[in-house]
């Protein structure tokens, strides 16, 4: 069975009807939440929702070497911070990892002893020294317990298929990350917020996690010298704010219904031209999974 999600603009709370953009603007500005994007009666009425709506900054731990605990659920944030490597430090090398849970508790945090020299150690970002890599886990370690918190005792073939024990995994530039470990990971298990269209600059150029945090979040992250604690609270609220949305959700008998088609791009562009934005709108579909589907069950996903 086939799942798509239809996206509707946020809908104006006192707005009835189409309005003029500058207007829509004007509006906006003086009583629109920019974190949830709805509107309120005045300005007073937004001001109380505002302190509901902002979430504060995550508090900066003391992270203890190789600590950490049990999960709970099936969804886990990385984070990780790389020193340079090669002739003029370009190379990227992952020096420290950390995972936690939905709830924002560590799962695991380490140094990561690296394979190849450090020419630049990038210390007014990273906070990284020398003598916090002369004892640090060696790398094969680290990986290997990494896979073992993903993976949960799943095998790696079996993985691959939905469902299973394998965890969600959430970052942001989640890709790169996984390289420097050297870990591979199934594509339907990650949520990378560089990547998901919602939360990106254009289709193919991505927003930094720095600005998505302070547009959707409402507070600033990696102020000085970064933690990578931080950034996974960053990607977990991220997702769990996305994961939230609520669309409405149309279900097909098969990939190859007419329904499922995007008839969008079958049209002539005069065609278009003729249409109304609702009517747009209506025959539109969704080509990428929302992540509000992770909310429902895993057989309500999947035939």
């Amino acid at each position: 069975m086939l799942i798509l999600v239809i996206f509707y603009p946020p809908k104006h709370l006192t707005c009835e009807g189409p309005l003029p953009k500058m207007e829509c603007a004007r509006i906006f500005s003086s009583r629109g939440c920019s974190l949830c994007l709805n509107i309120f009666n005045s300005f007073e009425e937004l001001q109380r929702h505002r302190d509901r709506c902002r979430i504060p900054r995550a508090s900066a731990l003391d992270l203890l070497v190789g600590g950490g605990g049990k999960t709970r659920g099936q969804t886990i944030a990385m984070g990780c911070k790389m020193v340079g490597g090669g002739n003029d430090g370009s190379l990227d090398i992952c020096a420290r990892v950390c995972h936690i849970d939905e709830d924002e508790n560590i799962i695991y945090h380490s140094y990561v002893k690296p394979i190849i020299s450090v020419t630049n150690y990038r210390y007014d970002m990273t906070g990284i020294r020398a003598e916090n890599l002369k004892d640090a886990a060696p790398w094969k370690q680290v990986q290997k317990r990494i896979q073992e918190i993903l993976y949960n005792g799943e095998s790696i073939w079996k993985a691959r298929s939905k469902g299973g024990r394998a965890r969600v995994l959430v970052g942001h530039g989640l890709n790169h990350d996984l390289d420097c470990l050297g870990i591979d990971y199934p594509a339907h298990l990650m949520r990378d917020t560089a990547k998901y269209p919602p939360l990106m600059k254009t289709s193919k150029l991505s927003n930094s996690l720095k600005y998505l945090t302070q547009a959707y979040l409402g507070y600033e992250i990696q102020v000085g010298i970064q933690d990578p604690y931080e950034d996974c609270v960053a990607a977990m609220r991220l997702y769990k704010r996305m994961r939230s949305q609520a669309h409405r959700i149309e279900e097909f008998r098969a990939p190859y219904d007419s329904h499922t088609v995007n008839q969008i791009t079958t049209m002539k562009p005069r065609d278009l031209e003729k249409m109304t934005p609702d009517a747009m709108l209506e025959i539109s579909r969704s080509d990428y999974y929302c992540w509000c589907l992770d909310r429902r069950p895993l057989k309500a996903q999947t035939t």
